[in-house]
């Protein structure tokens, strides 16, 4: 199987369909939204209750609280709520601003409101880096 350097992980790893969305994906960050690589983790362990989970990309802030989720899947794989709701999970733990769900042909981004009653609204366009501080 072909492997791939993961900037964030800093080893090879198995170049799966999955993982090339991730490796995409940290690039847009770091290209697009201006994200410092130190400031990002892949494969990053969570655990829910007794549950264990990996979230794909955590994105952390200056003040090194996390700051965004991305949650990337295959390209034939549907962006649906049932990956959003995955990713919602995951910030049962984390509290981020910001949520992306990707498959490397559709992303999807959400923006924390603030208010219990609908948590998130989905977004066009995410900010660069440093505005997500705010």
């Amino acid at each position: 199987m072909k492997r791939i350097w993961d900037p964030l992980r800093k080893k090879m790893v198995a170049l799966t369909p999955e993982e090339r969305v991730r490796q995409w994906f940290i690039g847009v960050l770091k290209e697009s939204m201006k994200v410092p690589e130190y400031m990002m983790m892949s494969e990053v362990s969570l655990k829910l209750g007794d549950k264990p989970f990996r979230a794909d990309i955590l994105v952390y802030g200056r003040d090194t609280a996390p700051l965004m989720v991305v949650e990337c899947k295959r390209p034939e794989t549907a962006m649906d709520r049932e990956v959003l709701e995955q990713a919602l999970k995951y910030n049962l733990v984390l509290g981020v601003r910001y949520i992306a769900i990707t498959n490397g042909e559709r992303t999807f981004g959400f923006r924390s409101t603030g208010d219990s009653q609908v948590p998130f609204e989905q977004i066009t366009s995410f900010p660069d880096w440093e505005t997500m501080q705010v």
